[in-house]
Order: C-alpha cells, then structure tokens, then sequence
C-alpha cells in the first residue's frame, strides 16, 4: 500500500518516509477512544473516519449523516461536525451503504491468520485512507471493532501508525453498566457477549471465556450475517436481564483479549488513566503523535476517568465488586501465560487489574 503521496502533489510524510501516514485508534466501547479521535479531527491537517466497522454504516444515507451526533446519554464530547460526516462523499443520493463496506467487517475476529474477508477488508479501509491522502490531509480512523485484528492490521498496513487505548476494565465496563442502569441501553453489556459467542470456535477465546467463567447465551450454528444478526439481537435481550457478575466476567475476558492483541502490535499506548491526570503525560502523547505521524493532538483538557468512576460507585448496583478480584487475578494469570508477551506489558496490565480492584471494591 503506497499512500506517500496524492493527486495534488502533496505529501503527507517527511522526505524519505519517516513519518507514519495515517492514525489507526484501537479503541474498546466506552474506553474513551471517541475523545482521542476528536482531538486528532480537530486538526485541519486529519481526515477522522469514525467507526470504520460499524455496522451503522451498513444503513448510512446521506439524509442519515446529520442527524448522527452526540446525545446527552452518550458522555461523547460535543464534536464540530456529525459523527460521520467524512463519509459523505462515500455514500450516493437514494442509497444506503457507505461505498465498500460490508456488514461481516462489524464483527472482531481473533484468528491467527486473517479470514476470507479480509481482502475485501483491507480494500475497504486502504480506500478511505486514499480518500484523505487525495485531499492532502492525514487519514484518522478510530475504531472499536479492530483489537482482534490488530496483528492483521498491522501487517497489512505497516506504514500506519496504530495506536491503542487502554482504559482500566472497571472504569470502562462501568461506562456501559450505568447507561444499561439509567437509560435502559444495553448496548454496551451486550457487546461483550456477542463478540466472545461469535468467536468460540477460536482456541484462544475458548480459553478466556473459561479463564474468566463466562455463561454465554447459545451461539445460531449457521455462520451467515444473517445469524450474526440474529445473535447480536439475542445477546442485547440477554443482556438486559443478565447478571451482573457474569456481564462483568465476559467484558473483562474480551478486555483482556484486546489487551493481549496489542501487547506486541500498537506503536504507541494511550494510558486513559493516566491521561487526565498527568500534564505531563498528556505532553508527552502529544509529542509522540508528532513524531510518529507529523500531527499534533492537544490532549491538554482530558477529564480524569479514574476519580469519574470512584464517584459512580454508590450507583453501580446488581454486581459484587469484591468478588470481581478473582476475574482480574484471572485475566493477569492468562496474559502471563502467553507466550512473546513483555514483562512491561505484564505490569501494565498488572497496574490495571490493582486499579480495578479498588474501584470495584464498592460496588454493590
């Protein structure tokens, strides 16, 4: 993949290749990836794809694109244009579907080798990448579909920047629990179940899903998008009803996976803990994505997600946080007995499952 330079002569990389030509976020639901992403679309210099997997995009027509912003439910920042107003000039008048896209992109996969999708997969996003380059500006896609792939992303697009974000698993499951609690949305606890069930055929997530004691509803046996759909609404019933202790089991198992997958395959790491709560820190991002890519996001106005979630504690209710130490031990246990994984990365994830604890230590 060539995306050096564009039709107008420009070129969004140093002489001799240097920079990265573009941004791929590798997010998790409700991690704070969406915040990331506004920051880098914020620059004049970024084209920002949001949610290049989403099956949203599926439907998309161009009446569609205005009305796609923010709700007050939502914890998004308010953004400067819809979520997917880049896609407008990939969607044409009296259709749906964004040019490309297909709706078997939606579902993470956690093969070692990359499915027969994939080609068609890489076109797709090679094509929205171009799409910017074209334009003179530095292609930012942000997803939250991505983790399992991440090793396939990379390989296929190593002249891109692949970025990972990684929030604590209790800050970020509690993100989803409460929009359940509050807003009746299960979205967020469903999402978990569906990914995992899709995907139990995979040695790897069988392990997990044991590791972590995951119930899982009964997977259709036909392999179809039709049954993928078909899942996706049995898992969204599920989980409107389902325990709380087992929702938080399954999101860690599938945290834990997208921790693993970017243990040996993300450029740089964004510590969403961290990042509200050191100026420093949120400097030094800066400086890395500068860089790396050529832009420079300002993260300088990032909330602290850590001390959000000691403050929702009182109402996190249905789950017993004490007992969740014992899926974190879990998730740790089975990233160290992964082979190439780094003593680094173990004490990242170590770090993260300390912070859970005590923040799960209150919920009731």
């Amino acid at each position: 993949m060539s995306l050096s330079g564009s039709s107008s002569g420009q070129s969004v990389v140093q002489s001799g290749g240097a920079l990265k030509q573009g941004i791929f976020l590798h997010t998790g639901w409700r991690s704070g990836g969406t915040w990331v992403w506004s920051r880098l679309r914020a620059l004049d210099t970024v084209t920002g794809f949001y949610e290049p997997l989403s099956n949203v995009l599926a439907e998309l027509s161009l009446a569609d694109v205005s009305a796609c912003t923010p709700t007050l439910t939502s914890g998004h920042p308010p953004l400067a244009a819809p979520y997917f107003e880049e896609y407008r000039p990939l969607l044409r008048e009296g259709t749906r579907g964004v040019a490309g896209y297909s709706r078997r992109f939606g579902t993470d996969r956690f093969a070692k080798e990359p499915d027969a999708e994939f080609p068609a997969l890489q076109a797709y996003l090679q094509s929205l990448c171009a799409h910017a380059v074209d334009a003179g500006r530095v292609p930012a896609l942000k997803f939250c579909r991505s983790s399992g792939r991440l090793p396939w992303l990379k390989h296929a697009f190593p002249h891109i920047m692949h970025v990972g974000v990684l929030r604590n698993p209790a800050s970020q499951f509690a993100s989803g629990w409460l929009l359940k609690q509050q807003w009746s949305n299960p979205f967020f606890v469903a999402a978990p179940f569906r990914v995992l069930g899709l995907n139990q055929s995979e040695p790897l997530v069988t392990q997990v899903i044991e590791a972590c004691g995951v119930s899982l509803p009964p997977v259709p046996s036909s392999a179809s998008p039709a049954s993928d759909d078909a899942y996706a609404m049995t898992c969204e019933h599920y989980a409107r009803t389902a325990e709380g202790n087992n929702a938080y089991r399954a999101f860690v198992a599938l945290w834990t996976l997208g921790a693993l997958r970017m243990a040996g395959d993300v450029d740089l790491l964004i510590d969403m803990d961290r990042i509200g709560q050191s100026r420093e820190y949120a400097a030094g991002l800066r400086a890395q994505f500068e860089a790396q890519s050529g832009v420079s996001p300002d993260f300088g106005s990032a909330r602290d997600l850590v001390e959000e979630t000691r403050r929702s504690a009182p109402r996190m209710t249905g789950i017993d946080g004490r007992a969740m130490r014992a899926v974190h031990s879990a998730a740790l246990k089975f990233i160290k007995a992964q082979s190439g994984v780094s003593a680094q990365w173990t004490e990242t994830v170590r770090e993260k499952a300390v912070l859970a604890n005590e923040l799960t230590e209150h919920w009731r």
